[in-house]
């Protein structure tokens, strides 16, 4: 005999659904005929299945050990070991810095993305054990193109994931990002769209202006209406950085919505200027779309989460924003994107950065702490102190993992 005891992250849950979970490769209708014959009981009484648990309930399972081993498998994926530039965390939340290049969430079996290099660490330093994956997995809640950097909230237990996914949907969670695009921008808009994505191509197209979401030609839905914000901080060279809050969130929003405005974003070379890209990439070392996932501003949070509540986190710039704009004052630039400043104002030489260098702090202040990897030490994943939006620790005297 064996005993399950409920733990949070498997309670409000149906009994038939966590059963499920525990034996994978068993049919419901074993199951259903388990709890029948009394082979798997609840709280020491017969059960059907529809019973909605509580913590600290106990599922007992009547079976032989063969049985449930036969049953029952927890997949964990080996991956590569990968440092995790994990900007805030607590016992239900993970705030992590996604590099340009990784995925958020794998497209195949195979693939390697934050959500396992997060499980990975959360193994390793004993946050999380391989029993408890059989009933709960910790995951990404905003995901990021694979090409995008910056930000990814993502949840360690079933009350975090539930939250953060609740203030997603509803908006009250405020995201920002930082992009520069071909062109001049003069001033702060709001500009709307309908956006329809083209199949298997995985791309979308942006049709500017309002209007509902009616029938294309080919009878599908014509598409859903999108709304970006967007303000100029500073211009150079032919580009401007942007800092853009997503209304909505759809598909590629930013990257075709600014493109279909006439401002394409620099390294974008799917929905970018072909000409515009290899001359970035040439002068500025620019492989990848040029923008960055900078801010996230919390509402008041409820319980466990309640210490979020009000604040902002920023992530720190990479450095080929630097090299693009090397004659901007990123102190100001910084200030102005995290609303303590009015302007980011340009300062000549006042910001050139070297060749993996975030924009305005120092070598390596963008990174982890040394050797700190998705199978780090447990505790390695703290917030910096004062941490500004390009990255210079001690600019912005807040309390831990605080700007503004």
């Amino acid at each position: 005999m064996q005993s399950i005891e409920v733990n949070q992250n498997e309670a409000g849950q149906r009994l038939d659904k966590l059963l499920g979970k525990y034996f994978n490769l068993a049919g419901k209708g074993f199951l259903y005929k388990m709890m029948r014959k009394k082979n798997i009981t609840l709280n020491g009484r017969k059960c059907d299945g529809s019973e909605r648990l509580k913590e600290g309930d106990e599922i007992r399972l009547f079976l032989a050990d063969e049985t449930i081993e036969k049953f029952s498998q927890v997949k964990v994926q080996k991956v590569q070991e990968k440092a995790l530039d994990i900007l805030y965390e607590d016992g239900h939340v993970l705030l992590v810095n996604k590099p340009a290049g990784m995925l958020s969430q794998k497209a195949k079996d195979t693939d390697e993305s934050l959500v396992e290099y997060v499980t990975s660490y959360l193994l390793s330093s004993g946050q999380l054990t391989r029993e408890q994956l059989r009933s709960f997995r910790p995951s990404v809640c905003n995901r990021l193109d694979r090409n995008t950097s910056g930000l990814v909230a993502a949840g360690k237990s079933l009350a975090g994931l539930q939250a953060l996914s609740k203030v997603l949907k509803d908006r009250s969670l405020h995201k920002y990002y930082l992009c520069a695009v071909r062109g001049r921008v003069q001033e702060k808009q709001q500009i709307r769209g309908i956006l329809t994505k083209a199949g298997r191509t995985n791309q979308v197209s942006v049709e500017l202006g309002t209007g509902g979401t009616g029938t294309g030609k080919d009878g599908r839905k014509a598409g859903a209406e999108i709304c970006t914000e967007y303000e100029p901080l500073y211009y150079e060279d032919g580009y401007t950085l942007l800092k853009v809050k997503l209304i909505t969130g759809k598909t590629h929003q930013i990257r075709a919505h600014l493109a279909a405005a006439g401002y394409p974003i620099a390294g974008d070379y799917k929905y970018g200027d072909p000409g515009a890209n290899a001359e970035v990439k040439k002068k500025y070392k620019v492989c990848s779309q040029m923008l960055h996932s900078f801010q996230m501003v919390f509402p008041a949070m409820p319980e466990p989460l309640s210490g979020l509540s009000g604040k902002q986190f920023t992530a720190p710039v990479p450095g080929e924003f630097g090299r693009m704009f090397a004659g901007l004052d990123w102190e100001a630039a910084a200030e102005a994107a995290t609303g303590k400043g009015k302007t980011a104002a340009g300062k000549k030489d006042s910001a050139k950065t070297r060749e993996g260098q975030t924009a305005a702090g120092k070598k390596g202040s963008g990174k982890t702490r040394e050797g700190q990897t998705a199978t780090g030490k447990k505790g390695s994943g703290k917030t910096r102190e004062g941490q500004t939006a390009a990255g210079k620790k001690g600019s912005a005297k807040t309390r831990k993992g605080q700007t503004g």
